[in-house]
């Protein structure tokens, strides 16, 4: 569940809410005293964190992949002169 940031038309308070993406949008400014429209802010939304190491893009290749990219490689390199 994402956070959502929203800010306050009236009093300009800005806030923070933990909410499901399928929640209605908050439409009434939580500050004591303050009746105010509230607002939803454009952010970064509900990006998904790899902690750790070793995601990289090469990790989910499929075998024939892999093994056509090893012979790939092997045909590229340089062959060694027998002349030195």
């Amino acid at each position: 569940m994402p956070n959502y940031d929203y800010r306050c038309q009236t009093c300009d308070h800005v806030f923070e809410v933990f909410q499901k993406m399928s929640d209605d949008k908050l439409t009434d400014c939580p500050q004591e005293g303050c009746s105010g429209l509230v607002k939803r802010l454009l952010g970064t939304g509900g990006g998904i964190i790899f902690k750790g190491g070793g995601f990289y893009e090469t990790d989910y290749r499929s075998k024939s992949y892999t093994d056509g990219a090893k012979a790939e490689k092997s045909a590229n390199k340089p062959k060694k002169d027998s002349q030195e």
